[in-house]
């Protein structure tokens, strides 16, 4: 499993839902295979911070909807309604437990 936590700060959080929104509902009616699941996350500390965790089921698969022309979109849209960042971490997961 590989996992990617896109951090950023945004004043325009309500915006860039509405925009991922809309990209998720476009891909799943052009039939695009989505990652396995999807997060957004807000820091307590610190209202304008947000972290977005991506779980792919491997590194190889989360490259092929990178390389998307639709993602490539997606990344410059929502880099532009950030006030910090994005920075990304690309991560191997090494172990899960329950």
């Amino acid at each position: 499993m590989f996992v990617q936590i896109i951090e950023y700060e945004t004043d325009r959080a309500d915006e860039m839902a509405a925009t991922m929104d809309r990209r998720m509902a476009e891909a799943q009616q052009s039939g695009q295979e989505m990652p396995g699941r999807m997060m957004v996350t807000r820091d307590r500390d610190n209202p304008r911070r947000f972290m977005l965790i991506v779980e792919f089921p491997s590194y190889e698969e989360a490259m092929v909807v990178s390389k998307r022309p639709e993602t490539d979109e997606m990344a410059k849209l929502m880099s532009s309604m950030v006030s910090s960042g994005p920075v990304y971490h690309n991560l191997d997961v090494v172990e899960t437990r329950i």
